[in-house]
């Protein structure tokens, strides 16, 4: 079995006096069964490339996906899952993803280059009690509340 390694972040921001995370939708395929055309809300992420830390992937990704400059606080958690490659050669893959707590530090978010909107629609604030039920994965519902509890327990991250 295949085995990929990525890193992501979720990246806090307060608006208002509200803590707010940085989500984005991927562009989803065309040729993709109309059910899977559903919009999702996902946490940016991406493969760790050879020779980069986790924790540099989750910031690298996050401006990529998001146009957003952010530094790590704190490791969040893991999520290990099997997918099957709906590509290509349709192999299974034993995935891990790392997780990292973001503060967001500059940026205009959804600035991201034309390259990138190929694999990201729109990228978006969503306010952090709201994100437990908008993000689309059971794992990174959990990463969400795992930054909602860090953040209650250390208000000014």
């Amino acid at each position: 079995m295949v085995r990929e390694f990525s890193a992501g972040g979720v990246v806090t921001r307060r608006i208002r006096g509200q803590w707010h995370i940085a989500a984005i939708e991927p562009n989803r395929s065309e040729t993709a069964r109309k059910s899977a055309l559903a919009p999702v809300l996902a946490l940016p992420k991406g493969l760790v490339d050879a020779g980069e830390k986790p924790d540099q992937t989750a910031v690298r990704e996050v401006f990529e996906e998001t146009g957003l400059t952010a530094e790590v606080i704190t490791k969040l958690k893991d999520i290990k899952y099997i997918y099957v490659r709906s590509w290509g050669d349709g192999e299974r893959v034993f995935k891990i993803v790392s997780f990292y707590l973001l503060r967001y530090r500059s940026g205009n978010i959804g600035e991201i280059s034309q390259e990138m909107r190929v694999e990201v629609k729109q990228a978006l604030w969503v306010p952090l009690e709201e994100a437990r039920q908008k993000l689309a994965y059971k794992g990174e519902r959990e990463v969400a509340a795992m930054a909602a509890n860090y953040l209650a327990e250390h208000p000014q991250p």
